[in-house]
């Protein structure tokens, strides 16, 4: 399929467009496309939200999420961006003469001034160049790190930042000189890509784990083989001793994440994020994504080797955010840095834990990956009320040989609009059982019309007649019966009749005298006016009036 690239140009009055790393982006020419699952669909329309898929480039699956969503699934089964057409953008603006200094100097003070309001140390802060600072949004998490990136341009009127914590990825940009700009210099002085740390197991300080943390494991159903084969390590922090889960792929060691007896996680800074146990799903055709390290150990006691984990844990709800390119997906970069091993797999178990952030994390992961090759696992019941949370609590209480089924039990991923009968079996034991209530109707208070009619819940009855043959008495009628037996209330269009007059009826009918001495009452007597307050409150309680 055939490719044009395209440089996207920035307007110059809008500095957001600053936050845009200067890439080539990539759409396709086609407007027919071509599903992972070698599916013909047909073009999607612009309103629905688009999923790119990455398994060949310029596939497009078109599964719409809740109506009106701004969200903008990116699957990682393509390297194609999204990309909207701006005919009137010019191109950036490049001064001619170089600035004199004390121009330059004026507006990196101003710069400044405004960068120490939104809480910036701005001491070192330098022209042209990188500064890496705490961010005044997460402050650095609980190890405090400089995760803040902070460029300034060299003529000092812009100032452009991002911060590299997976858990943060607060960005902005601001300018000394609104109305300036010259600020706008080359892109390529921003776009500078920071350097993986390179680190050992000897640089770190990793030991082989000592027996208290072995028996700890063997506490959770993980095994000393287990162990050893995932290069569970620990480390020493004065008088404690901390989890180590290693991060390899192809055998090196590229991250590490720690976990104390307090359940704290952190991770080494600078490090490259990729899924847990990454090498394991190198040819799997079928692979499960589960949300922790020890979830990830327990696949592996219940015979599953095909099992990655998540390096940050499950986000708290479904974000709203409109992802625009992989640069952009902060908190989940491991999934675009491990997308060669993804982009093979045919079948994709989503494994993670059954409360509410892990089904976030869930919908997170599949509208990446592609709902249409997503399955999800249903974790089986502790009691009554309670479901076992993940991997690990199933082995430790019912063993690996549950939980292995309970992976193989595993549902396709729910779409929009596509379903089964098995998610309606509740609802059809209930009407076999005649549990759901009035599923063959209720009586219409005649015995005589009760074998051809019955009124049913959701069913429309129309009644027909010739004028003044006593439809709407019928209907009044009707609905006093319903009323005495099953308790029903009725909300009431009837223009024809004034309110006051229609109330008569309904109280004659309800309590079986007239509501005035006349000829037509004979000789029962008309309602007390004891019964007539007590038909007011009834005709309050069972009716409402569309006037």
């Amino acid at each position: 399929m055939p490719f044009s690239p395209l440089f996207l140009k920035l307007r110059v009055s809008d500095p957001q467009m600053l936050l845009l790393q200067q890439q080539r982006l990539v759409i396709s020419s086609s407007r027919t496309m071509l599903m992972a699952s070698k599916h013909l669909l047909k073009p999607t329309p612009s309103t629905l939200p688009l999923k790119l898929n990455l398994s060949s480039p310029g596939t497009i699956s078109s599964f719409p999420l809740k109506p009106n969503s701004r969200i903008l699934p990116i699957s990682l089964k393509t390297f194609v961006l999204p990309y909207t057409s701006h005919s009137n953008v010019p191109g950036p603006v490049y001064s001619e003469n170089p600035e004199d200094t004390s121009n330059i100097s004026a507006r990196l003070n101003v710069l400044k001034k405004k960068l120490e309001v939104i809480g910036f140390d701005t001491q070192m802060l330098k022209t042209g160049q990188y500064s890496h600072l705490t961010c005044p949004t997460c402050k650095g998490g609980d190890s405090m790190e400089k995760s803040l990136s902070l460029f300034i341009t060299l003529d000092g009127n812009h100032a452009v930042w991002m911060c590299h914590r997976g858990k943060c990825g607060s960005r902005g940009n601001i300018r000394a000189i609104v109305n300036d700009s010259s600020s706008y210099g080359r892109l390529s002085q921003i776009t500078k890509i920071k350097p993986k740390r390179e680190i050992t197991e000897e640089s770190l300080g990793l030991k082989p784990l000592c027996s208290e943390l072995v028996a700890y494991f063997g506490e959770r159903m993980i095994s000393k083989k287990t162990l050893a084969r995932n290069s569970v390590m620990q480390k020493t922090y004065g008088d404690q001793f901390i989890i180590a889960f290693t991060y390899q792929r192809n055998g090196v060691l590229v991250s590490c994440k720690y976990r104390d007896v307090n359940k704290n996680f952190w991770q080494e800074k600078g490090t490259e994020k990729i899924f847990y146990g990454v090498d394991d799903i190198k040819e799997a055709s079928d692979i499960i994504i589960v949300e922790g390290e020890i979830d990830k150990l327990s696949m592996e006691e219940a015979g599953f080797y095909n099992c990655v984990s998540v390096p940050d844990g499950a986000p708290p709800s479904v974000s709203t955010k409109v992802f625009e390119s992989e640069e952009k997906d902060i908190k989940y970069q491991y999934l675009w840095n491990c997308k060669e091993y993804l982009e093979k797999a045919s079948r994709i178990i989503l494994a993670t834990d059954g409360d509410a952030p892990g089904l976030a994390l869930a919908e997170e992961l599949a509208r990446r990956l592609g709902r249409e090759r997503c399955w999800r696992v249903k974790w089986p019941k502790k009691n009554e009320v309670e479901h076992f949370k993940d991997a690990n609590e199933v082995l430790m209480y019912l063993g690996p040989d549950v939980l292995k089924e309970v992976i193989e039990n595993a549902e396709i991923y729910p779409i929009q609009g596509l379903f089964n009968f098995s998610h309606y079996f509740n609802e059809i034991d209930g009407y076999y059982h005649h549990t759901l209530g009035f599923e063959l109707g209720v009586s219409t208070g005649w015995r005589g019309l009760n074998g051809l009619y019955n009124v049913v819940p959701g069913e429309l009855t129309v009644v027909t007649g010739v004028p003044n043959s006593g439809k709407s008495e019928w209907i009044d009628a009707l609905l006093c019966n319903i009323n005495r037996s099953v308790g029903w209330s009725f909300a009431l269009c009837s223009m024809e009749n004034k309110v006051r007059e229609h109330a008569r009826k309904l109280l004659e009918k309800h309590i079986k005298k007239p509501f005035f001495k006349a000829g037509y009452g004979e000789s029962i007597e008309r309602m007390t006016i004891e019964e007539f307050e007590l038909g007011k409150k009834w005709l309050s309680e069972t009716f409402y009036l569309i006037r």
